[in-house]
């Protein structure tokens, strides 16, 4: 097995993009570790780092102890699977998973048995006379697994190997990886935008944005206590509720979470009253997922926001009401752009405007603003999303009274930052 150690690692790429910022990330031995965020956030580049595919432009990459940012591929000790399998067509199943071995030049009897029992795991032991060519795209895949696996190295690279196969499929196959690696006790550093992949495979997620670490931790805790809106979004299968408000102490009797036509109270017996009070009279961010919203009758009298049902949706084991409420909705707040903030402070001649011009000549371009549609980014309605179950409590038109689960609020800054006087370091 092998540890990897990230000390403030940065990678510019020539013409001074940076992909990744003064990362700082450890995954311990044996441990699944999966680097999660949208595309081009920076951690297929990272993963090129540890495998020696790129070179790194400051910072230490630690491999098992050894300090390995000049060491060559071959003596990483590290099998990569890519996201297209990556399989040579002129060999059969049975020699490309062999191929390792046979650089190595392994005895061939061992190396036979060793092929023959991986198949069988893989469920690819009746295609090992065929080329890759005659396959479909999950028996590519677990050929590709195979020949990675089969030497039994002390590191596993996965970059987003289920992408390219139906639902159907990745889901098998998700499985079957996380059998096999966890059988093999194999440290793992596996990549992906798909949050449902990062949920079951990990023993812990780290997710990234414009290439700087947002978050780390295991999936209960990056699902139940994100660091900031950014996570909380981007960790969710429907979309996160997300309103402005404004904090009032009203007589310091409790602490007001005040969204105009409706008002949210914590009493300062909650564990996060007094942080959220340090931002009285300001505006704070207030994140609820649609499973923490249920549909109540007319007379509940607990916390909750009214409005009229707008639309409703039919996912088959469950229906999404949106429901207009009138409170402010809010973006979810982009992570600071480490390239921005180069370009704009030229004078940090020891920071990273510094090291992009030594190593350029110039600062970075300011990039052009992206539109992020599919997790939180741009306007939308002001709709509360409300999980319904099987059977719809409700009709387009409807009145509509949804109750709030308090305990699974989550406030941030306008930043995006959390506020939460208890939160675990990242």
């Amino acid at each position: 097995m092998s540890s990897v150690v990230l000390d403030k690692v940065t990678k510019v790429y020539p013409g001074g993009h940076l992909a990744v910022d003064r990362m700082s990330l450890k995954a311990e031995d044996g441990e699944f570790l999966v680097l999660l965020g949208p595309s081009g956030c920076g951690k297929s580049t990272l993963l090129r780092m540890i495998a020696g595919l790129e070179e790194v432009t400051a910072g230490d990459l630690w491999l098992d102890g050894k300090l390995a940012n000049h060491l060559p591929p071959r003596e990483r000790d590290v099998a990569m699977v890519f996201q297209n399998g990556a399989l040579y067509p002129h060999r059969t199943v049975r020699g490309n998973i062999a191929f390792p071995l046979e650089i190595a030049k392994e005895d061939p009897a061992m190396v036979r048995e060793r092929v023959t029992e991986l198949s069988k795991a893989l469920h690819i032991d009746e295609t090992l006379e065929r080329r890759p060519g005659t396959l479909s795209g999950g028996q590519r895949q677990r050929v590709a697994m195979g020949r990675a696996i089969v030497r039994q190295p002390k590191l596993f690279l996965m970059d987003e190997p289920l992408s390219n196969l139906d639902a159907g499929m990745r889901t098998e196959l998700r499985m079957e990886i996380s059998s096999l690696v966890r059988s093999l006790g194999v440290t793992t550093v596996y990549v992906t935008h798909d949050q449902v992949e990062a949920l079951t495979l990990a023993d812990r997620i780290a997710i990234m944005n414009r290439g700087v670490l947002q978050d780390v931790g295991t999936p209960a805790q990056i699902y139940n206590d994100p660091a900031t809106a950014f996570v909380a979004a981007f960790l969710n299968s429907q979309q996160l509720n997300l309103l402005s408000a404004t904090v009032r102490t009203p007589q310091n009797e409790y602490v007001m979470l005040d969204f105009g036509p409706h008002r949210l109270t914590l009493p300062w017996s909650d564990p996060r009253a007094y942080a959220i009070s340090q931002h009285t009279g300001n505006q704070v961010l207030v994140g609820m997922r649609p499973d923490g919203l249920a549909p109540v009758p007319e007379s509940y009298d607990g916390p909750s926001f009214f409005g009229r049902v707008r639309a409703l949706e039919y996912h088959g084991h469950e229906w999404l009401a949106y429901v207009e409420c009138g409170a402010p909705g809010a973006e979810v707040p982009e992570p600071p752009d480490p390239r921005l903030a180069a370009a704009l402070d030229p004078a940090e001649a020891g920071g990273l405007g510094g090291m992009v011009r030594k190593l350029f000549g110039k600062a970075v371009a300011p990039p052009q603003r992206e539109a992020h549609e599919q997790h939180g980014g741009g306007h939308r309605r002001t709709d509360l999303i409300v999980r319904l179950g099987v059977r719809p409590a409700w009709r387009v038109g409807d009145p509509a009274k949804v109750a709030v689960d308090l305990t699974r609020l989550m406030v941030f800054s306008q930043e995006g930052a959390r506020i939460d006087a208890n939160r675990r370091p990242v």
